[in-house]
C-alpha cells in the first residue's frame, strides 16, 4: 500500500513539473511573438513619427496627415469618461459594501454586476448604439462613446472597490465610531483613505486618532440625540 501511495505522489509531482515547464515555455514563445512585433513595428515606423505627424489635421495627403484629431479626442474621451466612471462605481461599492442589505434584491444586483465583468465589449457598443445614440439622441458624440467606456468599465470599478474595502480592518470603523465620527464620515475620512493606503501598502490601523480631531465644543444635545462634528487633519 505504501508503494502505490509513494509511486502515486512521486507521478503526479512529475506530472506538476511538466504542467510548470509547458506554462512556462507557452509564456514564452508568446513573449518571443510580443517582442518580434514591437521589434519590427519601431524598426519600421519609429522613423515616420514627427512633430508634424503628432501635431497636423487629417489630409488627403499621406505627407501632410496627422493624428492631432484623434489624439485630442481619445483625451477628451478618456477623461469624461473618467469623469463618469470613477464616482458612480465607487459610490455603487461603497453603497452595497456598507449600506446594503442582505436580501434577494441585493444578491440579484451583486450576480449581476460579477457577470457583467465578463460581457463582451461588442455587447455594450450594440447597447449604446441602440439606447445612447439612437434613443437619446447623442449622436456619434464624445459623449455617447463616454457613457458607453463608463459601461464597460463600472463593474470593475464597483468589484475592485468592494474588495478594497473588506480589507479595511473592523477596528478602524469602531474606533472612528468611538470617536464620534458618523457613518458617512467614517467611510468618507476612514474607511475610503485606509483602503487606498492598504493597496499602495502605507496603510496603518493605528494612525485613526491621528486623522480625526473631535470638536467638543460643536456638540449639540437635543432630545437625546448627540451630534458631532469632526474634522479630518491631513
Amino acid at each position: 500500500m505504501s508503494k502505490l501511495s509513494k509511486s502515486n505522489s512521486s507521478t503526479s509531482m512529475m506530472m506538476d513539473k511538466m504542467f510548470r515547464y509547458f506554462g512556462l515555455a507557452c509564456t514564452f514563445f508568446a513573449l518571443m511573438i510580443l517582442a518580434f512585433f514591437l521589434i519590427k513595428l519601431l524598426s519600421e515606423g519609429a522613423s515616420r513619427i514627427d512633430w508634424t505627424f503628432l501635431s497636423s489635421f487629417p489630409s488627403r495627403s499621406p505627407e501632410k496627415a496627422g493624428i492631432i484629431v484623434p489624439l485630442v479626442g481619445s483625451f477628451y474621451i478618456l477623461a469624461l469618461t473618467l469623469v463618469i466612471a470613477i464616482p458612480l462605481g465607487v459610490f455603487s461599492g461603497v453603497y452595497l459594501e456598507e449600506y446594503g442589505r442582505k436580501s434577494k434584491l441585493n444578491a440579484l444586483i451583486e450576480i449581476n454586476i460579477a457577470n457583467l465583468a465578463g460581457v463582451p465589449s461588442i455587447i455594450y457598443g450594440l447597447l449604446a448604439l441602440e439606447i445612447f445614440v439612437r434613443w437619446l439622441g447623442l449622436g456619434k458624440s464624445l459623449l455617447a462613446g463616454a457613457l458607453t467606456l463608463s459601461l464597460l468599465i463600472l463593474p470593475v470599478i464597483i468589484v475592485a472597490t468592494r474588495e478594497a474595502l473588506k480589507a479595511v480592518p473592523k477596528t478602524i470603523r469602531e474606533a472612528s465610531y468611538a470617536l464620534g465620527g458618523t457613518k458617512w464620515q467614517t467611510i468618507l475620512h476612514q474607511v475610503l483613505l485606509s483602503s487606498l493606503r492598504r493597496n499602495s501598502n502605507r496603510c496603518d490601523p493605528c494612525d485613526v486618532q491621528s486623522n480625526w480631531r473631535v470638536s467638543s465644543t460643536h456638540c449639540h444635545r437635543s432630545n437625546a440625540l448627540y451630534i458631532f462634528t469632526t474634522e479630518y487633519t491631513t
